[in-house]
């Protein structure tokens, strides 16, 4: 090798030079054909908010609930010197749920598919008008610890054998429910025979996102020697189902209600804000796929450091955000 490049520079310069030609080649054979840009109509007045993509990285979507239309336009614009030919392009709209022990296979439970051009060739940009109408989007968009559900604009450009081009948009969907009609208190009494008996009371079952838990514990019987007590606000999200069923308990908030020892007959109020907690609507048998449930959960430690507990299901729900 150094002969011939001691011998023959002119060689070697040739050699070097076909080498980057098809450096050079083989980089542009990886270059996208073409830049796909979506839009929505209302893209620029709709209210956007934080969404969170599989890299990890965070954007900013458009924000949509069930029944409105979702209308757009999708450009198409080759790069310089390039034409597409195709068979044809569409885009879909699609609700998906993927568990993130089966990553990559996705559960479509809402598909719409839109046909925008027949088969040709794109030389220039191109920009193509979409609409879909009153949409059903029964799900709100959810991002837990083994399950996600997403909806998507999903833009196919078919090439064949020379590889589709595909580009998505996400957006989040949020659905939003009355006060309901019906809300009881929650009013139990537990304990331990002869030596703990409580009487805890919340004002409500059921409560929305930015809501206030309001309530009391009172001392009926006291003969063991109570540390602290805390309120925990706890998320179960549970996934797949018989054998194959996953189950996550997240602690999001802990309350401490009392530093030291109560007596007979002491009442502790309860006052806490929901606000300041990332929570979602309770979803219950969401496709056959997966649930997320909410709980209070009372913990008493005693002087000895053994916990005692009690756990309370709550239904939590969006109520509709006042505009000013």
């Amino acid at each position: 090798m150094m002969d011939l490049c001691f011998t023959g520079v002119g060689v070697c310069t040739v050699v070097k030079i076909r080498i980057l030609n098809r450096m050079n080649y083989l980089l542009g054979a990886f270059k996208p054909a073409c830049n796909v840009l979506i839009t929505f109509n209302d893209g620029k007045n709709r209210k956007q908010v934080p969404f969170k993509k599989e890299n990890g990285q965070t954007v900013t979507v458009p924000l949509f609930q069930s029944q409105e239309n979702i209308a757009g336009k999708i450009t198409i614009e080759p790069m310089q010197g390039k034409k597409i030919d195709h068979n044809g392009v569409k885009v879909e709209l699609l609700g998906q749920i993927e568990m993130y022990f089966d990553r990559g296979n996705f559960y479509d439970f809402t598909s719409l598919v839109r046909e925008l051009d027949v088969p040709g060739e794109i030389y220039e940009r191109k920009t193509y008008a979409f609409e879909f109408s009153t949409v059903e989007m029964p799900y709100e968009t959810y991002n837990g610890v083994n399950v996600r559900l997403r909806y998507v604009l999903k833009v196919t450009i078919n090439r064949g054998y020379a590889g589709s081009i595909v580009e998505y948009q996400d957006f989040v969907v949020r659905n939003y429910s009355p006060p309901p009609q019906i809300n009881n208190s929650i009013k139990m009494e537990v304990g331990i025979e002869d030596c703990l008996h409580i009487e805890f009371e919340y004002n409500k079952s059921k409560y929305h996102l930015k809501d206030v838990i309001i309530g009391k514990i009172y001392f009926l019987l006291v003969r063991i020697k109570i540390k602290n007590m805390d309120l925990e606000i706890r998320r179960r999200e549970s996934t797949g189902s018989g054998t194959n069923t996953h189950v996550e308990t997240e602690t999001l908030a802990k309350f401490e209600l009392m530093d030291g020892a109560p007596v007979r007959g002491e009442s502790i109020p309860i006052r806490l804000f929901l606000s300041p907690y990332e929570l979602t609507p309770t979803h219950r048998n969401i496709n056959n796929k997966f649930s997320v449930k909410y709980f209070l959960n009372l913990v008493l430690v005693d002087e000895e450091d053994r916990r005692y507990f009690k756990q309370q299901e709550i239904t939590m729900y969006r109520l509709q955000e006042e505009t000013s």
